[in-house]
């Protein structure tokens, strides 16, 4: 066979490949562009050899036109080495000039792209180096043969025990896990997730357009295009998913194992990972210490300790000595300073489980033990929290009183004392929403379903405490009195008397695993609110639909969004489905009519695109609940509108009310020499890009409202 034909299949039979490798699925790997290479001229190995390379056979060194030796220099070359189009040039990658070639390497069975760097590497073996990537200055690059690059990493999400233990993929999307570990009980679900465990690879891989610099260790790593890899300590078993638009980024002192991320992903500054998923635009940064987590989008983990746990979208945890263990997180929380969450187990084995709905936000030095559960939004101010907790009041603030002895619960809190914080949140998420392609759909409007329902529960909760509150003040006792006549009573006297339910000593049951009094502030007022936030989300997505069908009236709105109120929600990833709709989801994958996971992210996207139909009818089976009846009168809806416009202008006067003791607490004002000063430092309140923003919203909700108005 003359060296100017291409290589044949026997050619390729005589592939390198150490003992333990599938040599056959070693030869498909590297068979991309079979039937493309040529072997060397004779000429071209006489130059590559006074160039200082050698090889144990240049038969198996095959190479692309056009092809210059003189880019070549000291390399060593064994098996099976397909080489692209080499020529001389210079390759300009975040802020540095690499020239093309190779130089001073070794390189044992590797599929080498177009127009490459590969200089000073001590071993690259069984690798695929994609079109114009550089790897420069890394001790080893290769795959073992017996990887499985992070694919079917086990993580054991929620429990350290193991029982909620999902199998990492490529492309895994937050809902993925949460569906994955929320069901452990489903037998069929679970065997169907252990049908679908993909296999291992048995090549490397650094993606077209790739940096790999100044790394000791990379072993079965397949690293995305784009993807920046630089100062890494050790890469083992993972994958990197990287694009143009979302490059990777895993810079200094990165130790990471057996585990996968997204696109947009950021890793630095020494941290340690091992057995993780990634969602995109994940950032674990300054020597933050994960193992066992699965991370939602737009998360922040930096300075701290994360185990075991599920940490839907939008996760801020980025202060020191802050520690998260066994723990699963709705989504769109923050974990403050010297936060430890698990920190000690009430039990004899590690089996604890935490639980916290969207917006979670336990504050400095908040310690809590398991098992623990809160409502949505929940906020724990600074405390040691000695035992179990069961919060069921959405938007509230908890205060352990060490003083008093007792645990003190304020409903409603968000909405009565820093609407500014509450309303920020939904326009912070999506201002942070750095996602391209947004694969996993989010909520992050604080009042929707989800926690509409949470409100609706904690109504009766407080109407039943009320009620009990008040039969003790008349000295009668609430034994063997049930909990609907005592809501009724307490219905009574909010509806009859609310200032006097506001005197009443308040305690709740049921919410901590003590016997010490858990007592509830100002109830009647955070009844009262709870019924706000109720009317606002409603009207809020009510008049959405008007505005959407310019030419409805009344009986238009209450006919399309028609039916019964869903009162079961699950938040599955971030995104919120009604419950029918997820338990379809889970046994239709369960049984296979769902094929694979991109099946599943298909439905994923049918239910998102019914999901603003489904709050908007939600919606109205809420604002018919909240006023007692079946289906709204004019009368009613004219009366609704008017709450509508004066709750929003309620907010916009709140939001700024809440922001503006920023600016006249006299203590902010101490640091500073001058008023230019602080102006140059704060700026001023009317700068506030958020504050414009509520004024624009509150200007439309009063357009729409007189537009609706005038359809009669």
């Amino acid at each position: 066979m003359s060296r100017e034909k291409q290589t044949t299949a026997a050619s390729l039979g005589r592939d390198w490949a150490p003992s333990g490798t599938d040599e056959r699925a070693f030869r498909d790997a590297l068979a991309g562009r079979a039937g493309h290479h040529r072997l060397l001229e004779r000429a071209e190995i006489d130059a590559l050899e006074r160039n200082g390379n050698r090889s144990d056979s240049w038969d198996r060194v095959l190479v692309l036109p056009p092809f210059d030796p003189a880019v070549v220099r000291n390399c060593e070359f064994y098996g099976l080495v397909r080489i692209g189009r080499l020529a001389p040039g210079v390759l300009e990658r975040d802020g540095l000039s690499v020239p093309v070639g190779l130089t001073a390497s070794r390189i044992a069975a590797c599929d080498l792209g177009d127009g490459v760097a590969v200089h000073n590497v001590g071993h690259l073996s069984r690798c695929r180096i994609g079109d114009g990537a550089i790897v420069q200055n890394v001790g080893e690059l290769l795959a073992t043969g017996e990887g499985t690059f992070g694919r079917g990493a086990v993580l054991e999400l929620g429990n350290e025990n193991g029982r909620r233990a999902v199998a990492a993929f490529e492309g895994m999307l937050p809902a993925d896990a949460h569906l994955a570990a929320s069901w452990p009980d489903d037998e069929a679900l679970q065997a169907r997730l252990r049908e679908l465990a993909q296999r291992r690879e048995v090549c490397a891989v650094v993606g077209s357009g790739a940096m790999v610099r100044h790394c000791r260790t990379i072993r079965d790593a397949i690293l995305g295009p784009h993807a920046i890899v630089r100062g890494a300590d050790r890469l083992e078993n993972v994958t990197i998913s990287s694009t143009a638009e979302q490059p990777a980024l895993i810079g200094e002192g990165a130790d990471l194992s057996d585990g996968v991320a997204s696109p947009g992903c950021r890793i630095v500054q020494g941290v340690k990972a091992e057995r993780f998923a990634l969602g995109e635009n994940v950032s674990l940064l300054r020597g933050a210490r994960v193992a066992h987590v699965a991370v939602g989008d737009n998360s922040t983990i930096a300075c701290c300790e994360v185990l075991h746990s599920l940490l839907l979208p939008a996760h801020e945890q980025h202060h020191n000595n802050s520690f998260l263990i066994a723990a699963t997180v709705l989504g769109q929380s923050n974990v403050a300073a010297g936060a430890t969450l698990g920190s000690n187990h009430n039990s004899r084995a590690p089996d604890g489980e935490l639980l916290a709905g969207r917006g979670f936000w336990p504050g400095l030095c908040v310690s809590v033990k398991h098992c623990c559960r809160f409502a949505s939004y929940t906020l724990l101010a600074k405390g040691d929290y000695p035992a179990e907790l069961d919060v069921p009041l959405p938007f509230s603030l908890l205060n352990h009183n060490a003083a008093a002895d007792r645990l003190e619960v304020l409903p409603a809190y968000w909405w009565m004392y820093n609407l500014y914080a509450l309303a920020r949140n939904a326009w912070k998420y999506a201002a942070r929403d750095r996602r391209v392609r947004k694969r996993q759909h989010i909520e992050t409007d604080p009042l929707a379903p989800d926690t509409a329902e949470e409100i609706f529960a904690a109504l009766a909760l407080l109407e039943k405490w009320i009620g009990a509150a008040a039969a003790r003040a008349a000295g009668r006792s609430v034994q063997g009195v049930s909990d609907a006549a005592l809501a009724e009573e307490g219905r009574k006297l909010l509806s009859a008397d609310p200032a006097a339910a506001g005197k009443l000593d308040v305690q709740a049951d049921g919410v901590e695993n003590s016997r010490r009094a858990v007592v509830v502030l100002k109830a009647a007022h955070a009844h009262a609110a709870y019924r706000q936030m109720l009317h606002h989300y409603a009207m809020k997505n009510l008049l959405a639909w008007m505005a959407d069908n310019p030419r409805a009236r009344l009986a238009d709105m209450t006919s399309a969004l028609a039916g019964p109120r869903q009162t079961r929600w699950v938040n599955l990833g971030g995104q919120l489905l009604p419950g029918d709709d997820a338990d379809a989801l889970r046994a239709d994958f369960a049984a296979g009519r769902l094929a694979d996971w991109s099946a599943v992210h298909a439905r994923y996207n049918e239910l998102w695109a019914r999901y603003e139909l489904d709050k908007r009818r939600h919606a109205c089976a809420t604002l018919c609940a909240l006023l007692g009846v079946e289906k709204l009168s004019v009368s009613l809806w004219g009366a609704a509108l008017d709450e509508a416009l004066c709750l929003q202008r309620h907010v916009a006067e709140q939001v700024r009310a809440s922001r503006a003791k920023d600016f006249e607490n006299p203590f902010r004002r101490i640091t500073f020499a001058r008023d230019a000063e602080r102006q140059a430092v704060l700026g001023e309140l009317d700068s506030d890009p958020f504050l414009r923003q509520v004024q624009r919203d509150t200007e439309a909700t009063a357009a729409v409202v007189a537009e609706v108005r005038s359809r009669g």
